[in-house]
């Protein structure tokens, strides 16, 4: 997409009486398209023409949804931007169509495998990485000093180790340990510490007086039967004397989680084995029409395979409330998806907010108006398989097939929570632009726009805007992308987050109160 090429538009449907400018830079007023369409101003990349003459009131419609309303008249020709919309009422909760479409049958997807670590509660992980677990942000620190000299001291001698990592987060003391709505983050961390890419090898660090107890974040019956008692250091208990104590007996710990995992090997797997979670972040308008695209044909492979995926993103498909609960495999999932829907509008407002917090200003400078556009292009990331189950927050997923895990549209919350849901590789799309990562799972960026690829040609690993410019199809990026994640899996390519070793601090979602 370069201002060389012909002028350009995209409209999503047939109906729609609005499109996206696509050449890179935007075009100039005066520009005449082939239709007779003339531009009357100016219109940046990413933003919507009006197709048609638009009087005060009348609906703007992208994606054949209404996605608001013209705060006055608008011509043909001119540019609609943020001002010109106003954004309708989030769709009813009650009386939507409850597990009405029917799917057509997937063809299954065989033969298709990676190679992976073999876990002993029956998960499979594509990287072999040891954690260390917290239960609260006080020791975080002392585990901070042990982790430097574990990777400098020990993990060059335990060479099919990919990684040590440590699981640090701003909880666990100061808050309200018994509140109905601690389940949330309690959850979230214990489900992290058993991730398939830790191999059930669990080693806590706890301070001794905080609120959530080692027992408490790990009851007994958590660990898989398999393993062994999770390693534990108390930094109260009265044996460490000193800063030194304390740091020797992690990396004691350290050395034999190491061990064993040292000796675990990579093994060919069915691409069934794969939980891929799906978030988006830095949108654009072009995410709707390329990367996510891309990645819903993506997850619609990775479900006939017979693999797990999993998107979220509440705020972000929320006015899309009525396409997924008819997508829903059964009555239930429809009722659980709603009830997400509806837990979460009263926690905004709660919080005195509504869905349309969520947009950025660089989601309105990419050229969306509003949640309800974003929503609508964000959804697409989930392709067309039904939706056979629905995670509350920090869950963890027990079945195959394409899942809605409920989260905040947070960048962080949500991969976090994913993390916690048993993901063993991620997918980012992105049209404005971040290096977000994961140190935990490696993280595939998939870019909405070919200019932004190219220039951060060292941090993007899939160019989705080809399909903007023509050049490919979004069948074509998205097994592309899926052959891309088997190999991601198997270990046989890195992403780029992953070579430059780019990831961001986990994000606790604490509904409950703080004291």
């Amino acid at each position: 997409m370069s201002n060389s090429m012909a002028p350009l538009t995209i409209k999503v449907h047939p109906n729609d009486n609005v499109a996206i400018v696509a050449n890179d830079g935007g075009l100039p007023a005066g520009t005449t398209f082939p239709d007779g369409l003339v531009l009357r101003e100016r219109v940046p990349q990413g933003h919507k023409v009006a197709l048609l003459d638009l009087a005060e009131g009348a609906p703007i419609i992208r994606y054949d949804v209404v996605i608001g309303y013209a705060t006055r008249a608008i011509s043909r020709g001119s540019w609609i931007e943020e001002s010109l919309v106003r954004m309708p009422s989030a769709p009813r909760l009650d009386d939507l169509p409850v597990a009405t479409r029917q799917a057509p049958a997937l063809i299954p997807l065989e033969g298709y495998t990676f190679e992976g670590y073999r876990n002993p509660d029956g998960s499979v992980g594509t990287r072999n990485i040891l954690a260390i677990s917290t239960t609260v942000q006080c020791v975080t620190g002392v585990v901070e000093h042990a982790l430097q000299r574990i990777k400098a001291e020990l993990l060059p001698r335990y060479p099919n180790v990919d990684d040590v990592v440590a699981i640090e987060h701003a909880y666990g003391c100061g808050v309200a340990i018994d509140a109905p709505d601690a389940i949330v983050p309690i959850r979230t961390l214990r489900n992290i510490a058993l991730n398939p890419n830790f191999g059930g090898q669990v080693l806590l660090v706890s301070l001794g007086c905080e609120k959530l107890q080692p027992e408490r974040l790990l009851p007994e019956g958590t660990i898989p039967v398999q393993n062994a008692v999770p390693a534990q250091v108390c930094l109260q208990d009265e044996q460490h004397v000193g800063f030194g104590a304390m740091i020797a007996a992690i990396m004691a710990m350290a050395d034999e989680r190491l061990a064993e995992l040292n000796q675990r090997r990579r093994e060919t797997c069915p691409a069934s084995e794969l939980v891929v979670g799906v978030q988006c972040g830095g949108s654009d308008a072009f995410s709707g029409v390329t990367a996510n695209p891309a990645v819903g044909f993506a997850v619609d492979l990775l479900v006939r395979a017979g693999a797990t995926a999993m998107f979220s993103e509440v705020t972000e498909v929320r006015d899309g409330i009525d396409q997924l609960s008819a997508r829903a495999a059964s009555p239930d999932v429809a009722a659980a998806m709603i009830r997400e829907m509806a837990w979460y509008d009263a926690y905004l407002q709660h919080g005195g907010a509504d869905r349309s917090a969520n947009t950025t200003p660089g989601n309105k400078k990419g050229g969306l108006a509003n949640i309800v556009e974003k929503a609508m292009g964000s959804i697409v990331k989930s392709g067309s398989s039904p939706i056979v189950g629905v995670l509350s927050p920090g869950e963890k997923a027990r079945q195959k097939g394409l899942l809605y895990a409920a989260t905040p549209a947070s960048d962080f919350i949500c991969g976090t929570l994913q993390l916690a849901s048993g993901m063993n590789l991620h997918v980012f799309t992105t049209g404005r632009g971040t290096p977000y990562g994961l140190a935990a799972v490696p993280v595939i960026k998939v870019a909405t726009r070919t200019a932004l690829a190219e220039r951060w040609h060292d941090l993007m690993d899939i160019d989705a805007g080809r399909i903007a410019s023509g050049d490919a199809t979004i069948d074509e990026v998205g097994w592309e992308l899926f052959r891309f994640m088997l190999d991601v899996a198997s270990g046989r390519k890195k992403t780029w987050a992953e070579h430059w070793k780019l990831h961001n601090a986990l994000v606790l979602f604490n509904p409950a109160p703080a004291t």
